[in-house]
């Protein structure tokens, strides 16, 4: 039987939940009050009759990484991902990758940069559906006119951001 590996993360800006199948990541969690209905929703679209067991021996190397990160002492993650979605979906992921830690994207630059110039609307959609966010990016990606939606909440994003020195804290 397959099994999904998760484990709780806190870091200074919240407690993440993780969780993994033997080929990767595959799911990462801002919100705590979200995680069992998402994870379990992941579960059965992707790995149905999978069991989800508790394991932060199995998770301790990314759980480290994504602490680092949220202390600013790591700006690149070295983790294997089970990414799934549809083409369109991990060209943008993808494409996130790409973006280094300070900087940003608009969600036009991303559409052009996928060669699909015009469906900015398309890549917030498929930002709005990636599985592990801070491993793969999204909150780098803002809108023309500010920083556009994210799943984990704006303030969230800004702080995000901020950590990453993309954009400057409030008041300084």
């Amino acid at each position: 039987m397959t099994r999904v590996v998760r484990a709780d993360v806190t870091t200074v800006l919240g407690t993440y939940t993780v969780a993994a199948t033997e080929r990767g990541v595959c799911y990462l969690s801002l919100d705590p009050a979200r995680t069992e209905r998402e994870l379990a929703a992941w579960v059965e679209r992707h790995e149905a009759g999978a069991t989800v067991e508790e394991d932060r021996d199995a998770l301790a190397d990314v759980a480290r990484q994504i602490v680092e990160w949220s202390e600013g002492k790591r700006t690149v993650f070295d983790v294997s991902l089970d990414l799934r979605g549809t083409a369109f979906q991990l060209s943008c992921w993808e494409e996130l990758l790409r973006i280094p830690a300070g900087e940003t994207r608009t969600y036009g630059e991303l559409a052009e940069r996928i060669g699909r110039a015009g469906s900015a609307r398309a890549v917030g959609a498929a930002n709005g559906a990636n599985p592990v966010p801070v491993l793969v990016p999204c909150h780098r990606i803002v809108a023309q006119g500010g920083l556009g939606g994210f799943g984990g909440g704006l303030e969230r994003k800004r702080q995000m951001l901020e950590l990453e020195g993309a954009l400057l804290p409030f008041g300084g």
